[in-house]
């Protein structure tokens, strides 16, 4: 489908070189590039500020995953008249909260009337071009950082299913809230040029796509992924989106040893993730001031892996 999109043959549009690339990045001179990107769901919560909260930290993760500061974001509703106006803006308030965090400014929107509650952003951002974090960057004997735990999309599914309250996901409701700016502000000061951030495919489709982009393979520690409470009973009863099936029908496949794991190490690894951290390729030399950097910023950084030799692709521990 997207083969069908004509090609823009234009060389400011350094993205069009990047496989996978996480936002559209636009060269304004030979120092900067502009870094655009949009996202917008249904609510994963049931709190309307909560929701525009984790929406707005979701569309802004991918301006952090490539290094841009955030300039600027547009608010992208759908809403049902039904819910009442005071619930559209509880939902824009939240969304303005971690738009004024990032230190961006929302500068419009547009709205129209739908059957279910959707919101979003479209965000700017800048960023250095010889700083630029992109998926292209992994070397050969990079460890591989992860910033935020898994299980998010479990844990939604067991909310939608009234198995769980928000009180007791609180974590990673507070997880899906969190910026992803204090874990970038450390990569680019240490001069780390590869990351990307885990939402929709899950660890291992994102992994995947990082490890083809560089030509290298990630060998990942399954016993290491960090997880966030409650995940591992909630997938014991099934309670596992449709975006996880998706997920392991597509990528697994292509895994390496991936026929091994049991079937919750597979599910947290194909689990989609909103809002998700970021998976940070950094030079083994750089990884004790990244990690240093990180705890003091209080960003939870696990180490779950390594960049290997071998053909490019993941092969799962």
């Amino acid at each position: 489908m997207l083969g069908q999109i004509p090609h823009f043959d234009d060389p400011r549009l350094l993205s069009q070189d990047i496989p996978f690339a996480d936002a559209g990045i636009f060269r304004i001179d030979e120092k900067r590039a502009l870094v655009q990107s949009v996202d917008f769901f249904t609510p994963v919560v049931d709190d309307p500020f909560v929701f525009g909260q984790i929406a707005a930290a979701n569309a802004l993760s991918d301006l952090y995953a490539v290094g841009a500061t955030p300039l600027t974001a547009l608010s992208l509703v759908g809403f049902p008249l039904r819910l009442g106006e005071d619930v559209l803006a509880e939902v824009l308030k939240g969304g303005a909260e971690r738009v004024v965090a990032a230190e961006a400014v929302i500068a419009g929107g547009h709205s129209v009337e739908d059957d279910e509650p959707k919101y979003g952003l479209a965000v700017t951002g800048m960023v250095e071009i010889d700083r630029m974090m992109t998926a292209v960057n992994c070397r050969v004997g990079d460890r591989l950082l992860l910033t935020k735990p898994l299980g998010n999309g479990i844990l939604a599914a067991a909310l939608k299913g009234e198995v769980v309250d928000e009180q007791t996901i609180s974590p990673a409701i507070e997880g899906m809230k969190a910026l992803n700016a204090a874990a970038a502000r450390a990569c680019l000061d240490l001069g780390v040029r590869a990351a990307t951030d885990i939402t929709g495919f899950g660890l291992l489709g994102h992994s995947m796509e990082m490890a083809t982009a560089s030509q290298v393979c990630f060998e990942i520690d399954s016993s290491c992924l960090p997880i966030y409470p409650h995940v591992r009973k909630m997938a014991a009863l099934g309670l596992l989106p449709a975006g996880l099936h998706r997920n392991r029908h597509y990528y697994l496949p292509k895994a390496v040893q991936a026929a091994k794991l049991d079937d919750f190490s597979l599910d947290l690894l194909c689990d989609p993730q909103t809002s998700g951290g970021l998976l940070i390729s950094v030079a083994e030399d750089l990884l004790p001031a990244l990690q240093g950097q990180l705890a003091e910023a209080k960003v939870v950084a696990t180490e779950i892996g390594r960049v290997i030799a071998g053909e490019a692709g993941v092969v799962i521990r």
